[in-house]
């Protein structure tokens, strides 16, 4: 058995953990949150994107400010997968950083910020949301009406029924998603 496998205990896999093997547990996930924050400034853009991607999963607040770091890679596989993983993680630190995002010049960027906004549910950032309604990438403009509809500020409400009438039927989705949620 490898060293990061945990064993089945006696009883089966219903019974509640030792506090010996829960510590167990968590000091073998916190080894792999350190060991993906390390491949996240790998040289490899395979490792750094799939890292970027992990580290939401792992929602482990360690990684917020190499993730925060991770939106200026120079590709924008990992800025995108950072800025969502951001919004996973659900630490308030990625707001600011998030906003910024959003006036990248590449719309992955773009999108995932808005999604990892959506997902924080801060109300700073609806003002920013607001213009992403009116980007030229469909995509952008369907993450920005979903993170507005997951914070549910009514100040939202108006631009999106203008969003009703969007030329692209999935950001028209969203923005009815949106304003369902706002109800």
């Amino acid at each position: 058995m490898a060293d990061s496998e945990i064993p089945v205990p006696p009883g089966g896999k219903n019974r509640e953990l030792t506090p010996e093997e829960t510590a167990f547990v968590e000091e073998q996930r916190k080894l792999r949150v350190r060991g993906l924050i390390t491949l996240l400034k790998d040289a490899n853009l395979n490792f750094r994107w799939h890292a970027a991607e992990m580290l939401g999963q792992e929602r482990d607040p360690e990684a917020v400010g190499p993730l925060i770091e991770a939106l200026h890679d120079p590709y924008v596989d990992v800025q995108w997968l950072a800025a969502k993983s951001l919004g996973q993680i659900g630490d308030l630190r990625a707001v600011d950083p998030l906003l910024e995002a959003t006036t990248a010049e590449d719309k992955w960027l773009r999108a995932g910020a808005a999604w990892g906004l959506g997902n924080l549910k801060d109300p700073r950032a609806v003002d920013r949301l607001l213009v992403l309604l009116k980007d030229k990438k469909a995509r952008v403009r369907r993450e920005a009406a979903w993170a507005l509809g997951s914070i549910a500020d009514k100040r939202a409400v108006s631009i999106l029924e203008e969003t009703l009438n969007d030329p692209d039927e999935r950001v028209r989705d969203a923005a009815k998603k949106a304003l369902a949620s706002l109800a």
